[in-house]
């Protein structure tokens, strides 16, 4: 069944107004009609089996016929701060993170990024991170449509980052798996995460010390390098398997 987003002022009742581009795709490109059941999510835990009851030009209206809160989402909120790599790794990495629950990605300015984008580029990039992260939403049957939020320089970045209870940084020159390992065995459903994650070029020596000095602890993520567009699906995928099974 097709699954759809919508804000929760467009919740009334047991009725719920769809608008925008997601009712041209139900009744344009989809196709359906009255009596056809779909889901729609709120950005809550909640899971609503709805029927269409009504189609207009511009909107269509469906009542709620079940609502379940089936568990999809992690017990943790995990924030994926990507320092930029070239485009289309950019739009892999967003859709992936969303897939293995992240609820936000962040696209963060390093010293040593490759990608320069003036203020128009900046807006049109995130406008489409945004759309990616909610087609993958829609596959993954997410219950939220994750954010991709504005670019952020690296210090700014650090500085909200650090407001999360577990801040894991990836460097190739941390303590070894050991003590990462007993790090992410420490981390407890309910705390919130951020994982930083370095550009093609890696991070610089200054920027993992001012990390550090910020909470953040450096973690391994094992002998060989991993790509950009690896090393956050590494973590997240770690982490998903740890807090997943410790929520159970």
């Amino acid at each position: 069944m097709y699954r759809f987003f919508a804000d929760k002022d467009q919740v009334n009742g047991s009725r719920i107004i769809i608008s925008g581009k997601d009712a041209h795709h139900i009744k344009d490109v989809l196709r359906l009609g009255i009596g056809d059941e779909i889901y729609v999510c709120t950005d809550d835990e909640w899971e609503y089996t709805c029927e269409i009851s009504n189609i207009t030009r511009d909107e269509v209206s469906v009542s709620v016929v079940d609502a379940t809160r089936p568990g999809k989402e992690l017990p943790s909120r995990i924030t994926l701060y990507q320092c930029l790599p070239k485009r289309e790794k950019m739009e892999l990495i967003i859709q992936k993170a969303v897939e293995l629950g992240a609820v936000r990605v962040v696209p963060v300015m390093s010293a040593r990024c490759i990608v320069k984008l003036d203020e128009k580029k900046k807006e049109s990039r995130v406008e489409r991170w945004n759309s990616i992260a909610e087609a993958a939403a829609k596959q993954s049957k997410r219950m939220i449509v994750p954010e991709v939020g504005q670019i952020m320089n690296f210090a700014a970045a650090l500085k909200e980052a650090k407001q999360n209870d577990v801040c894991l940084i990836p460097y190739e020159k941390s303590e070894g798996m050991d003590a990462t390992r007993d790090l992410m065995n420490g981390i407890k459903p309910g705390q919130s995460i951020a994982v930083f994650i370095g550009p093609e070029g890696g991070f610089e020596e200054q920027e993992v010390e001012l990390a550090q000095n910020e909470g953040f602890k450096a973690v391994s993520l094992g002998k060989r390098i991993l790509r950009t567009e690896t090393a956050g699906m590494f973590v997240l995928s770690v982490l998903g398997f740890l807090l997943d099974d410790r929520s159970r």
